[in-house]
């Protein structure tokens, strides 16, 4: 039968029978509690975190300049255009399972298992590097609160960390990224509704705090700073020039991502047809306008030179600013928002954090109903209705990650991997378009295919002004996910064995 192809497709109705149905078999579904606001809250919550609070000044200081606000504006397009294709995913297909379970639905298994695995790099490689940037914020607090943390057990190993008044000490470990993790673990293992209700309270301190920095930061801006605008090329690729605000983007590019990640709780929304575009689209509105103005308030009250390896460029921003305060009635106020800064920073990273672990499990639950993953990880807890046993791994492997991994490495493989999934789901739209032209839309992505073909050439393009090592370790990554599949996968499938899906109830 075509079923036994590894680019097998499956019927959209069936990936919807088989999850809503869950229930009905014993197994426990997930709860539909989320509405449109607390979906754009999950949204804000995921992008709003270490892309603006930790990126910025290293993508500004050795690619693009003053012409971070380009890159910015690069990044955002790019992800409207992803974020599109998502809505009409998202609207048409409200399953757990996000780009995995879309590209099964139109590219076939293989596909599908080649970006449920390459969503690891996303999620959980993404939330153990917001785990490394709470921890050098939660440093930077207690330094400003007069206190020390061991510097030893403060960053990955092999770390060189500076200590005032003595010399620099080797780190072996990053002990506060490890407990952020293991407290987001517990959390979202007690459930969505609490977990999305902590979320809410978090995105409206974070979102007030960026606020107050643009608005008390554009006070202190010196025009200078801004000029050249886009700083000349200094003969090597991504070394600003154009060159650089394209690599700027693809770095800076971390800072969007989340938004997919909205299409992942699916299953949980009330009005999944209606609420799901709502969520992605308004989520990455909102975040798009207050990126380009705090990148440009940034560069314009310090040299983008001076961001170089800065782990809290806007904490400098406000220093700087704060300087230029002293001794003026605004001096008091200054030197408090250095501190309040430091602390939504925490905030901010604490909630991207509970998104992404809130995702990578799903992911591993709608890949485990296919047969791709062991039975373990699509376990719901039969009374907090979450997945507990894909959570609790998910919480070790981050923990793992993030005690261990430098922020550098984490962040640029977070981009190429979900750069990866944003081309192969724009594709998805075109096959899906083609296939299945019968299928209700509550949500149409407009200029099909030429939107969609635009949104994987520029994806592609990201991808491409992304440095070497990147690619090597993202080719290395998924060339494991195709052992692991060969060896497992492609013979515990469901869809090629044909097994009926109500006699596998967990």
């Amino acid at each position: 039968m075509a079923g036994m192809s590894i680019f097998a497709t499956k019927a959209i109705e069936q990936i919807k029978a088989e999850q809503l149905g869950h229930a009905a078999d014993g197994e426990g579904g997930l709860k539909r509690v989320l509405g449109p606001g607390q979906l754009v809250m999950l949204g804000v919550g995921a992008i709003i975190g270490t892309g603006i609070f930790v990126l910025t000044g290293q993508a500004a200081a050795a690619n693009a300049g003053p012409a971070i606000v380009l890159s910015m504006v690069v990044a955002g397009l790019t992800s409207v255009l992803a974020a599109l294709c998502y809505s009409e995913f998202a609207a048409s297909v409200p399953v757990a399972g996000s780009a995995y379970t879309y590209a099964y639905a139109t590219l076939g298994e293989f596909i599908a298992w080649v970006i449920g695995w390459d969503l690891i790099l996303e999620y959980a490689l993404g939330a153990a590097t917001v785990a490394v940037g709470w921890s050098g914020n939660l440093v930077t607090l207690l330094h400003q609160l007069g206190l020390t943390f061991p510097a030893a057990i403060s960053a990955a190993p092999g770390t060189v960390v500076p200590v005032s008044g003595g010399d620099p000490i080797t780190a072996v470990f990053n002990l506060p990224a490890v407990i952020i993790t293991i407290l987001v673990t517990m959390l979202l293992i007690v459930g969505v509704s609490e977990s999305a209700s902590v979320n809410a309270v978090i995105v409206v301190i974070k979102v007030a705090v960026v606020l107050i920095v643009i608005g008390a930061g554009a006070m202190f801006i010196e025009t200078a700073n801004w000029h050249p605008f886009i700083p000349p090329n200094t003969g090597k690729f991504g070394e600003f020039g154009w060159s650089g605000v394209l690599r700027g983007a693809g770095v800076i590019f971390f800072a969007y991502i989340g938004f997919d990640a909205v299409s992942t709780s699916a299953q949980e929304a009330r009005n999944p047809q209606r609420d799901m575009p709502r969520g992605i689209l308004g989520s990455l509105a909102v975040c798009t306008i207050l990126f380009v103005l705090v990148s440009g308030v940034m560069v314009g009250i310090v040299p983008y030179r001076q961001m170089l390896n800065q782990p809290a460029p806007l904490v400098v921003a406000v220093e700087a600013a704060a300087g230029r305060a002293a001794g003026t009635p605004w001096g008091p106020a200054m030197n408090a928002l250095k501190v309040l800064l430091t602390v939504g920073a925490l905030a901010a990273l604490s909630s991207v954090m509970v998104v992404m672990m809130l995702a990578q499990p799903r992911i591993f639950l709608a890949m485990s109903k296919d047969g791709l993953l062991p039975r373990w990880a699509g376990t719901v807890h039969p009374r907090f209705k979450t997945p507990h046993v894909s959570t609790i791994v998910t919480g070790v492997a981050v923990a793992l990650a993030a005690g261990l991994t430098p922020i550098g490495t984490l962040g640029q493989l977070v981009s190429i991997g979900t750069l990866m999934a944003f081309v192969i789901v724009s594709i998805g739209i075109i096959v899906l378009r083609r296939t299945r032209p019968d299928l209700p839309r509550p949500f149409r992505m407009p200029m099909v295919p030429l939107l969609p073909a635009l949104s994987a050439l520029v994806a592609l393009v990201l991808m491409l002004g992304l440095p070497r090592a990147t690619w090597e370790r993202l080719i290395l990554w998924m060339a494991i996910g195709i052992v692991v599949y060969a060896g497992y996968g492609y013979r515990r499938s469901r869809l090629r064995s044909a097994e009926p899906r109500v006699q596998i109830a967990d």
